[in-house]
């Protein structure tokens, strides 16, 4: 028995793997759906595995308050997709599920798909920030992403407890396992 030749040149050597985290949204079209429905996909993704996720939560809305309340969760993938291909996969998940990007902020939404954390890196860009600017303010963000990641140390910010009691009420309640 041979074995293959696996030698490789730089270009094709295997980028290491990082843990990323993705806040998941929906308060229009089954929200419930649309989320179970995220957490499938992400689990699609080339490169990138769905490795846990939160319960579902249901929150008010940020922004206006004349739209019905979201569901949301926590997801948690390891992937060697860098963080703005990860985002771009993101988007057009969203897109697929009817999300126009474009119209009032903090307004309803099929979907939301917020790459929260990426690995211990901090990243801004024109078209990214990581750490998820606004993340440890936000309960709807917090509970899941503590409930999966209770000893998570959030890049440039420090561990994700210490931010529970301090984050704003958004009136989260859980609301159950999105399987």
């Amino acid at each position: 028995m041979t074995l293959p030749d696996i030698r490789m040149t730089f270009d094709q050597a295997v980028e290491p793997l990082v843990r990323a985290y993705i806040g998941i949204g929906s308060n229009m079209a089954d929200p419930w759906s649309q989320v179970r429905q995220a957490i499938a996909e992400l689990d699609e993704i080339p490169d990138c595995c769905c490795v846990k996720h939160s319960s579902l939560y249901r929150s008010r809305p940020l922004g206006p308050t004349d739209q019905p309340d979201f569901v949301n969760a926590v997801a948690a993938v390891d992937t060697t997709l860098s963080a703005q291909r990860l985002l771009e996969i993101l988007h057009e998940i969203e897109r697929r599920h009817g999300r126009v990007r474009g119209g009032q902020q903090w307004g309803p939404r099929t979907l939301d798909l917020d790459l929260l954390v990426y690995g211990t890196a901090c990243i801004v860009s024109e078209s990214l920030t990581v750490p998820h600017p606004g993340m440890v303010r936000r309960d709807f963000v917090l509970r899941p992403l503590y409930e999966i990641e209770p000893d998570l140390q959030v890049p440039g910010h420090g561990p994700i407890a210490g931010y529970l009691t301090r984050c704003v009420d958004h009136g989260l309640e859980r609301i159950g396992n999105p399987v």
